[in-house]
């Protein structure tokens, strides 16, 4: 029998030993931390944290916006000296500590502890926001509320961030505010269909349903994705296509969500908020470094996009890019390898100390900067090389001509095919896809994610579905900068076809310093395009089958020496999954929506030889 509960006030309140407003003692510590609610001109406030470096004085500011929580990021671990407490801070924690920075770092509206409405990449007022605020004018507000409230300041504003974070900078940079002296956009989001983080080409990258899950679901990330699978690969295939998967999930509940499904090609939802579209009608007004990332697997191509853009209206000389040997953010961590593959020098390092950190000091503190405009990292010759623009290319290219017997001719781009046209065949399936990666495949944040761009590809060559060409050995070096161009000519026995074009590098059958890489098949340049696009990405069309086609496109940016010794490699596939959903190869309206019916094998042709299949690669300057 339960006992009756006695009646309130019939005994005291045994006493609580906690405080009702206890005041943690931080007088060792060697900065100060300031907790603020900061107003927009709309009246919403956001959470921003302010770490001032004891002793301040006439100190710069540099500024981060974020939807991954600031005060995480502002206290990873529980220590009172300011470098530990913004060691998984996107910037480098180095040089802010070292050159004595006032770091701020601000919850954007609507995640966290901000107020206000979350919508993914909130685009700028206009067409897709009738509202006067979006993330522009949250970061001038901000900045204006910050000059004028951090005492220890000297007035002078940088913003820098990776990813969403680097999409922020570029936000500033547009109608930026007069305080705004820098900015550091480093592997920004900049347009999610073209080549970032929601599509490439046409292609959905369907491992990202578990971030817009967890990143718009709630403010905090409070659900979390699940499954009951270890190989994704797996997960994906039995789940059907992406909007299965999703709907499997609840997530017709998410607005952006909806927003992917109802927008699968390339219309005016997606190019009225590609920020390189944005930039390029405007002035170069406050200096901008652009940080891209040659193995960038989330958002590689949008620094490039952005620097394309802005470039002719640099009259100023405002304007710098950086490219490195690195993943996805790998610059403000150890960038002495990527995978397999060793540099032999901490590159990471190398930029924050010797590009970064003068850049940030000279627009901050006034420090005398001679910050080259390129700065690029050449893989294959692993050094650093300077340049006026990018990119770093005399002007020419090399033409690779796959061959009907798999071999692949290395030529001028003005030389002519040699030989028959032919065809290489081969049967995609849907129901056995390519992997991306080896299996099993880890989700996205997992280990083996931030790798898999530098991942061997002999496990893809091994494969019938996986057509291979492979050049002679190299007898003398090959370097290339910029992006490789596709000309693909091929027929499907389908009404639709993706196409994979990889740009390998094959080391040789022996490596005496690192055996490990003898005959590595290391990825330069990859890329997927959805070949209902082939006549413009604003409108879908059925592809004619059996009958051979061109299909043009670009391959992601690369730095790189084909040294001799080697050989160079071109392999193309129809699927490159789970990380791409795959195609149904039976022409549907809107992949998302497709039936299991849907999914339909076909039979690819390569048409190689004279009047075939090329990829031009662009020279690059020799050493």
């Amino acid at each position: 029998m339960a006992a009756t509960p006695p009646e309130k006030g019939a005994y005291k309140d045994y006493p609580s030993e906690t405080p009702a407003n206890f005041k943690p003692v931080h007088d060792a510590f060697d900065y100060e931390s300031r907790d603020v609610m900061i107003p927009m001109r709309d009246g919403v406030k956001l959470h921003t944290v302010i770490l001032v470096p004891k002793g301040a004085k006439n100190a710069g500011m540099l500024f981060t916006r974020t939807p991954y929580d600031a005060t995480e990021m502002t206290s990873a671990i529980e220590s009172g000296h300011l470098a530990m407490a913004v060691s998984h801070d996107d910037d480098a924690s180095d040089v802010l500590v070292q050159d004595g920075y006032i770091r701020v770092v601000q919850d954007v509206r609507g995640k966290y502890g901000s107020e206000g409405d979350y919508v993914m990449n909130r685009p700028l007022h206009g067409p897709l926001n009738p509202t006067p605020v979006d993330d522009s004018t949250d970061a001038y507000d901000t900045i204006d509320w910050l000059v004028k409230h951090v005492p220890e300041s000297n007035g002078r504003v940088a913003i820098l961030g990776i990813s969403y974070d680097g999409f922020e900078p570029l936000m500033a940079i547009v109608h930026p505010h007069p305080a705004l002296k820098a900015a550091v956009p480093m592997n920004p989001m900049v347009d999610g269909w073209m080549g970032d983080d929601w599509f490439h080409n046409g292609a959905f990258r369907q491992q990202n349903l578990e971030y817009i899950y967890e990143q718009t679901a709630s403010r905090k990330n409070h659900y979390k994705w699940w499954k009951n699978y270890a190989d994704d690969y797996q997960f994906f295939l039995e789940g059907g296509s992406a909007g299965a998967i999703a709907k499997a999930y609840g997530m017709e509940q998410l607005g952006f969500w909806n927003k992917v499904v109802a927008h699968p090609a390339y219309d005016t939802f997606w190019s009225q908020q590609a920020v390189d579209k944005i930039l390029g009608r405007e002035p170069v007004s406050v200096p901008t470094m652009l940080v891209a990332s040659l193995w960038d697997q989330e958002d590689i191509y949008g620094a490039f996009a952005v620097y394309k853009a802005m470039a002719p209206h640099d009259n100023a000389h405002k304007l710098f890019l950086v490219a490195g040997p690195w993943f996805h953010g790998q610059e403000v961590g150890d960038g002495s390898s990527l995978g397999a593959v060793r540099f032999g020098s901490d590159t990471a390092l190398y930029f924050r100390q010797n590009i970064l950190r003068p850049f940030l000091a000279h627009y901050l503190k006034d420090a005398p900067a001679e910050t080259a405009p390129v700065n690029a990292y050449i893989t294959g010759q692993n050094r650093w090389e300077t340049a006026l623009a990018w990119p770093v290319a005399p002007g020419g290219d090399v033409r690779l001509v796959p061959e009907a017997d798999h071999s692949l001719k290395v030529a001028g781009a003005s030389t002519p095919a040699q030989g028959d046209a032919g065809t290489v065949e081969y049967v995609s399936d849907p129901a056995h896809p390519v992997p991306y990666r080896p299996r099993p495949v880890g989700p996205m944040a997992g280990q083996g994610w931030q790798h898999w761009l530098t991942s061997d590809q002999r496990e893809a060559a091994s494969r019938p579905d996986v057509a291979t060409f492979t050049s002679p050995v190299l007898t003398e070096a090959v370097q290339i900068s910029g992006e490789p161009r596709v000309h693909l000519v091929a027929s499907t026995t389908g009404t639709d076809a993706d196409w994979v074009v990889k740009v390998i590098d094959v080391y040789p059958d022996q490596v005496p310093t690192q055996p490990e890489m003898g005959g590595y098949e290391l990825g330069v340049s990859m890329d997927i395009f959805r070949g209902r696009y082939r006549e413009g990405f604003e409108t879908a069309k059925p592809i004619a089958a059996n009958t051979a086609l061109p299909y043009d496109f670009v391959l992601p940016n690369a730095n790189h020496v084909f040294l001799p010794g080697h050989r160079i490699m071109v392999q193309i596939q129809s699927s490159w999954f789970p990380l791409y959903d795959r195609n149904p190869q039976k022409f549907v309206p809107n992949i998302f929506l497709a039936q299991p019916a849907d999914y339909v094998p076909a039979t690819q042709k390569i048409t190689t030889g004279a009047g075939g299949t090329t990829i031009d690669l662009p020279l690059g300057r020799k050493a």
